[in-house]
């Protein structure tokens, strides 16, 4: 009987979708008789624990820092434990916006233009709206490096940038980028293979924490997406030169705007979600690959080395 540890929880401020996550998945894979399957929130004891288990593969289902950046996976790699998704250093290469961002641009995707902002500058209100609009022009959108699901995210204008912007100080460093309107489309890839794409329209100012998991928010979804054969083509390749040249495994999701008939790649994610609400199961539905079957394939996936 195959051992599978789930990872689920964390430390992120990404905790509670990372739970739900699991509880997707853990319902699923309970139906299979030739799985043992325990639950690990990863904490002080994460090792000692681990040890105890003996999986024969790690499902790692956490999201954001610590989960999703390459920490958990160096300790996995030291372990010798095979695991699912992305690896070291891809993990901490896409979650790093600054760094992604750069690579995407060194190697031609376009990208919003952006700055990295320290809080070391200390400006005061005048100075850093100057700063802003001679850089990127106003609006703006200013968000943490290394954050996932739209977490201290915020779109700004010159009125309201002063005070959103020192709602993240305690992040030290931030991305500050020029505002992309448009249309919301998203690409998920599958084992270096593309899954399919969807559009969203929210109801909310953008497609933020609420818009992803509050049912409330009545997000729509949108599949398949209307646009052309030829823009299909080229959104779901750039997703997927994205995810090779992050050198991610498993599934990545990449979010885009389509904006003058222009796709704008935002980010990245090596570990989308997998709730009843999440992008990749619904774009996998859409395309005849069951939720057991999608675990499958990630599960499949699982090494180390990577």
């Amino acid at each position: 009987m195959k051992k599978i540890l789930i990872l689920a929880g964390g430390y992120s401020k990404e905790r509670e979708v990372s739970k739900k996550t699991a509880k997707s998945v853990y319902l699923e894979l309970i139906k299979n008789s030739k799985y043992k399957i325990k639950t690990l929130d990863p904490n002080g004891d994460f090792i000692k624990n681990l040890r105890k288990f003996k999986p024969d593969l790690v499902l790692n289902l956490l999201h954001g820092r610590y989960g999703e950046d390459g920490y958990i996976q160096a300790i996995l790699e030291s372990e010798k434990i095979k695991y699912t998704h992305s690896g070291v250093l891809s993990s901490s290469l896409a979650i790093d916006k600054d760094v992604s961002k750069f690579l995407f641009i060194k190697n031609k995707i376009l990208t919003p233009k952006y700055i990295k902002y320290s809080f070391k500058k200390k400006m005061n209100k005048s100075k850093l709206i100057k700063y802003c609009s001679k850089k990127l022009g106003f609006p703006i959108v200013i968000k943490p490096l290394n954050e996932g699901s739209s977490v201290n995210v915020h779109i700004c204008n010159h009125r309201n940038i002063y005070k959103n912007i020192h709602k993240l100080r305690d992040y030290g460093e931030i991305l500050i980028e020029k505002y992309i309107p448009g249309r919301e489309i998203q690409v998920a890839i599958l084992r270096e293979k593309i899954l399919g794409a969807i559009e969203l329209k929210p109801k909310r100012k953008f497609y933020d924490y609420q818009a992803k998991y509050n049912p409330k928010a009545q997000t729509e979804h949108i599949i398949p997406v209307n646009i052309s054969k030829k823009q299909y083509r080229e959104v779901t390749n750039i997703a997927l030169n994205a995810h090779k040249l992050l050198k991610c495994r498993g599934v990545s999701r990449s979010d885009f705007r389509l904006y003058n008939n222009k796709f704008y790649l935002l980010e990245t994610n090596t570990q989308p979600g997998m709730t009843s609400l999440s992008l990749v199961p619904e774009i996998a539905k859409f395309n005849n690959i069951t939720f057991k079957n999608l675990i499958d394939k990630i599960l499949k996936d699982a090494s180390i080395n990577k």
